[in-house]
């Protein structure tokens, strides 16, 4: 039989576990906090060490091809960087110049157009080396992925070699090529 007391305590026991607080704790390395990159930390730190305001799903393994084609907007061609300030969202880095077909051939670089460019390009400049990154092209059924592979210098310009597969009605072609950055965002193929 239980005394007055120990029922007593028992009662308030169980409401004491009840009403237990939340414990605030760092989440797991293999569970990061959601949202915590937008309240803390809103940038993805690029290639030289520039901060961007958006990865556009990059960094994840698959570029948004829609929204880093309007960030790219109007501004069409050469030195992105130099034509949107730097506090402007929209800044994207991209692979530009008109040799993209003659140096990765023109099987894949005739097919590429702005949005395929702004996927490049600023994987480009975000990615690791042997991180990939993949985006649905212009057309249905074509798919790129890109991988950079190492970095080196270039007549004091900072480059990367990667690697290209295009995918399309079940055909795939690869190729390896390199480019270089030119300034803000702006990457250009080079000939090996």
């Amino acid at each position: 039989m239980k005394t007055p007391n120990t029922a007593s305590a028992l009662i308030v026991a169980g409401l004491l576990a009840s009403l237990a607080l939340p414990v605030f704790a760092d989440p797991p390395a293999h569970a990061p906090a959601h949202g915590w990159r937008t309240k803390n930390d809103p940038y993805y730190v690029g290639y030289t060490g520039r901060q961007w305001s958006d990865d556009y799903g990059i960094r994840g393994g698959r570029c948004d091809r829609d929204r880093a084609g309007a960030a790219l907007g109007a501004v069409v061609g050469g030195a992105i960087g130099a034509a949107v300030s730097d506090d402007d969202d929209r800044l994207i880095a991209v692979l530009a110049g008109a040799t993209i077909g003659a140096v990765i051939g023109h099987e894949i670089g005739d097919e590429m157009d702005d949005d395929d460019r702004a996927c490049f390009g600023h994987s480009l400049e975000l990615l690791e080396d042997g991180q990939k990154v993949a985006w649905d092209g212009s057309k249905r059924g074509m798919q790129y992925t890109l991988t950079p592979d190492r970095r080196f210098e270039r007549d004091g310009r900072v480059c990367r070699h990667f690697t290209l597969l295009r995918e399309v009605d079940g055909r795939r072609l690869a190729k390896d090529a390199s480019a270089c950055r030119y300034g803000e965002g702006d990457w250009r193929m080079i000939q090996p």
